[in-house]
């Protein structure tokens, strides 16, 4: 099954490019097995808490899913449910959580707060999405590109939008992996720079290549796989309007896909607003693999929990 040398998983650079790989792999082997309806309860009697700090429908059905078709359960518990944070520290919160579960996922805004969890936590903590990173949203988008395609290694993924957390994870892993990344933004929306440098250095070992540019049409010129989000996230409604006129030259649609490489698909971690970000028309098409995408957040989550808590059950025996 393999194993993995880090306790959380709060970003992909938590992993190494083997590491990454064998999550992959077993969520290859899950899927097939739950497409079989074959039974693989290999977390039998554990239990997941799922923090959530902001809502989402994708993270906490995929989650709470798998978890069940691993044989285990899943909590769901919501900002107004505990204390983390108001009244109670951070600290004190994961000590007790520590005792209670196998496991936590949490979705929050604050990526420090996050990373304080974990590092009073005795058992592994899961980044659900902060507004830095999205590290679980990518590992299913690399399962997802290495399902359709074979392979990752000397693929190109262009990303086209606001350089948001999406952005970052999926810079991050696609130079881990040896992925070609490029990021198209307008000026001043570009991913962050020290998540930028940190890319650079992946691929400088990977020999992969990381471009940020302003130019659409250079951003996805050969690539295999174009991905987009939204162009307002969470919290960012009130600068939707100004954001719908900057991003408009981004929009994935049938005249941007023309200048990608032959066969290439369409990515989107979803929910999406057509004729937005994208067109219903490239959504729904053909060329899009959105909602293989999503159903692969589950098979790599679940990866990613049996190779987690088993390898903490093995450090305490």
């Amino acid at each position: 099954m393999g194993k993995l040398r880090a306790k959380d998983f709060l970003t992909l650079q938590d992993f190494s490019a083997a590491e990454i790989e064998t999550v992959l792999t077993l969520a290859g082997d899950l899927k097939a097995r739950h497409r079989r309806g074959e039974p693989h309860r290999l977390l039998e009697g554990k239990t997941l808490g799922m923090i959530f700090q902001k809502p989402s429908t994708r993270t906490r059905v995929s989650f709470e899913a798998g978890m069940w078709q691993l044989g285990g359960h899943a909590l769901f518990l919501s900002s107004q449910e505990l204390q983390l944070g108001r009244g109670e520290p951070v600290r004190d919160t994961a000590e007790v959580l520590s005792r209670y579960l196998d496991a936590i996922m949490i979705r929050t805004f604050d990526h420090g707060e996050m990373e304080e969890l974990a590092a009073h936590s005795s058992v592994p903590v899961i980044n659900g999405l902060t507004d830095l990173l999205h590290p679980c949203q990518v590992l299913s988008d690399l399962f997802t590109i290495q399902e359709h395609f074979g392979y990752l290694r000397g693929l190109k993924v262009a990303y086209m939008g606001d350089g948001n957390n999406v952005a970052h994870s999926l810079l991050l892993g696609c130079s881990l992996m040896g992925v070609h990344i490029s990021v198209g933004s307008p000026p001043g929306f570009e991913p962050r720079e020290e998540i930028e440098a940190k890319a650079r250095q992946n691929a400088a070992l990977s020999g992969s290549e990381v471009l940020i540019t302003s130019d659409p049409a250079r951003a996805v010129e050969g690539a295999a796989a174009v991905y987009t989000d939204v162009w307002a996230s969470m919290g960012q409604e009130e600068d939707k309007k100004r954001r719908l006129e900057l991003f408009k030259p981004y929009q994935v649609n049938g005249a941007l896909l023309q200048g990608t490489g032959a066969d290439a698909v369409v990515l989107h971690c979803l929910p999406a607003y057509r004729g937005e970000e994208i067109t219903a028309e490239v959504l729904e098409g053909e060329s899009s693999l959105a909602w293989e995408q999503a159903e692969n957040r589950m098979h790599a989550q679940k990866a990613l929990l049996v190779l987690l808590i088993k390898e903490r059950e093995k450090k305490l025996i």
